[in-house]
C-alpha cells in the first residue's frame, strides 16, 4: 500500500508564501514521477507543477511559473512545492501525485498518476 500524505498548506495574504510538503510512503518502487495538482471549488483538477523520475527534470504550468518550485528529497521521501508571490487565484485543494516507474519526462495528466494524497487546503486572501 502506498500513502502518500500532504501538508503545509494555510491562509495567507497575497504576496505572501508557503511551502507544501508530500511523504510518500509504502510500497511504491525506488524511482517514481510526482507532481502537483490543484482543484478550485467547481472547477477541474489541473496540473500545477512536476517532476521527472529522475528528479532531473521540472515542468510549470504557466501560472505557476516564476513562482513555485517542485523539488524532492529522495532520502526523506519528499516532495516539496515552495509556493511564493500568492495571488488569489491560487486558492484550491492542492494534491500531491506519484506514478512509479522510469518514464521520459514529466507527467501532466491526472489519468497518468496511480497515487494521490488527501489534499491540503490553500487559502490566499486578499
Amino acid at each position: 500500500q502506498v500513502q502518500l500524505v500532504e501538508s503545509g498548506g494555510g491562509l495567507v495574504q497575497a504576496g505572501g508564501s508557503l511551502r507544501l510538503s508530500c511523504a510518500v510512503s509504502g510500497r511504491i518502487v525506488t524511482y517514481y514521477g510526482a507532481a502537483w495538482f490543484r482543484q478550485a471549488p467547481g472547477k477541474e483538477r489541473e496540473f500545477v507543477a512536476g517532476l521527472s523520475w529522475s528528479g532531473g527534470h521540472t515542468e510549470y504550468a504557466d501560472s505557476a511559473k516564476g513562482r513555485f518550485t517542485i523539488s524532492r528529497d529522495n532520502a526523506m521521501n519528499t516532495v516539496y512545492l515552495q509556493m511564493s508571490s500568492l495571488r488569489e487565484e491560487d486558492t484550491a485543494l492542492y494534491y500531491c501525485a506519484a506514478a512509479p516507474g522510469i518514464v521520459p519526462g514529466v507527467l501532466r495528466a491526472v489519468r497518468q498518476y496511480q497515487y494521490w494524497g488527501q489534499g491540503t487546503q490553500v487559502t490566499v486572501s486578499s
